[in-house]
């Protein structure tokens, strides 16, 4: 008898939506436990502390099998600005009613080491002008005299005014935000090592937004990491770049691009970009749109409270970023970040050339002989994501993955509701899209899709 795989659908209606979430609402909820591992790893010369949250089912045989006959684990990176408590709600729906185990890692620098709670103090911007800034070693802290503050307005259109810390060449600042993309390779081999151990469990990578370009690396790095599922998942930085040229603020449906093509982001290497409001605000506004229409602009000065209160509520998170040379493919400021990098540990011109290759290296897949090959992908978007289109998918993405050699295995599914918080609450579906696109998840894992 011929085993029927699991096949995904190109559009999931919304009616679909609100009878999946009741049926995985209803299912018997697993109990699990949740625990923190805080470790340190060397790269390039320096330690760096990583921390990740887990999520398990307490009963060891509750845990999900695969069709490959192994144990689910997920490895879910958050979006740059944020740490690993964006993607809790994702994660308590799968340990708690599928049974996954479920790593969320942090950023490195992202964790607040200081207090076990791991809440931020303050806002973003201190009253006496300085910034908040990355916490890469227990106990090491960024002086205020290693940067210094620019207001950056070359972005306005998409971003606002950007606050950035611009690290003083020489600095231990600088020299870290030389050498983290390094720590951020090293720090999630190792965490699903540690975590989800070959060959125990198959191991599936999910990144909400810009930790899509992240775990799209890592994904040939994780040797037993059997697919990538990439719902609201930005890809590849050089795919990624392409997407944001195509349409530098967005597209929502129902409405044409409204700037030109744009050109290739200057992000240095050293440059910390500190968010604000505005970050909340330039995905509220067109969110609005795609639900309102034109006329939300009539009630701005509501839209606008929404954005500060929701601003207010999560300072406790990091809210800065620096990922942009690896998510929108920024080949110089890599390649800036090698050499100082390169020059620090006195490597000779051969081994500063391979730190360049290693660095350019995490914007696309990996070809060398003996690599591992790309896994599968399962993509999904939302019915109103500003930055995942199905037009962008059509003209830039699709194509863009189409064309790598070996070509992978590829999907995508357009899920008629939500927004790109995918788990956000919309109407009549109290989790967003997420329990219908977890249950594509599972299905796929359990019904073969992602098998060979």
């Amino acid at each position: 008898m011929t085993q029927t795989v699991w096949t995904p659908q190109p559009i999931v209606e919304r009616p679909d939506m609100v009878a999946a979430t009741t049926a995985l609402l209803g299912r018997e909820d697993i109990p699990f436990s949740e625990s923190e591992d805080v470790f340190t790893v060397e790269a390039l010369g320096l330690q760096w502390d990583i921390g990740v949250r887990v999520f398990e089912p307490t009963s060891p045989e509750r845990t999900a099998v695969g069709a490959d006959r192994k144990r689910v684990g997920a490895f879910m990176l958050h979006g740059g600005e944020d740490d690993w408590r964006q993607l809790v709600p994702l994660a308590e729906l799968l340990v708690g009613k599928l049974g996954w185990k479920v790593v969320l890692p942090t950023f490195p620098g992202r964790l607040y080491l200081p207090d076990p709670s791991r809440n931020w103090p303050g806002d973003t911007i201190h009253p006496d002008g300085t910034v908040r800034t990355p916490i890469w070693q227990d106990g090491e802290f960024v002086p205020p005299d290693d940067y210094d503050v620019i207001k950056d307005q070359k972005q306005r259109l998409r971003d606002g005014t950007r606050t950035l810390a611009r690290a003083k060449p020489g600095t231990r600042f600088y020299h870290r935000m030389a050498a983290w993309p390094a720590a951020m390779e090293v720090g999630m081999v190792e965490a699903a090592r540690r975590h989800l151990a070959e060959p125990e469990y198959s191991v599936y990578v999910h990144g909400h937004s810009t930790g899509g370009p992240i775990v799209s690396m890592l994904s040939q790095r994780i040797p037993n990491c059997a697919g990538n599922l990439a719902a609201e998942s930005s890809p590849f930085g050089y795919i990624n770049a392409a997407k944001y040229a195509w349409a530098p603020t967005g597209k929502v449906d129902g409405y044409e691009r409204t700037a030109a093509p744009g050109k290739a982001r200057y992000d240095l290497f050293n440059d910390l970009y500190i968010r604000t409001w505005r970050d909340h605000a330039r995905y509220r506004g067109p969110e609005a749109l795609a639900a309102e229409g034109p006329a939300a602009l009539m009630r701005l000065p509501w839209l606008m409270e929404e954005i500060l209160d929701e601003w207010a509520a999560q300072t406790v998170r990091p809210r800065f970023k620096c990922e942009y040379l690896i998510t929108h493919d920024i080949r110089s400021s890599l390649v800036a970040a090698a050499t100082v990098s390169a020059e620090r540990l006195g490597l000779g011109a051969a081994g500063t050339q391979a730190l360049v290759d290693r660095f350019t290296g995490y914007t696309r897949s990996l070809r060398d002989p003996g690599v591992k090959p790309l896994p599968p992908t399962l993509a999904g978007i939302s019915g109103s994501s500003r930055d995942h289109s199905p037009e962008v998918y059509a003209e830039v993405i699709v194509p863009m993955v189409e064309a790598i050699e070996p070509r992978p295995k590829y999907a995508l599914t357009r899920y008629l509701g939500g927004t790109h918080t995918m788990w956000g609450a919309d109407g009549d579906l109290p989790l967003g899209i997420a329990p219908a696109v977890v249950t594509d998840w599972h299905d796929a894992i359990t019904g073969g899709w992602f098998l060979d």
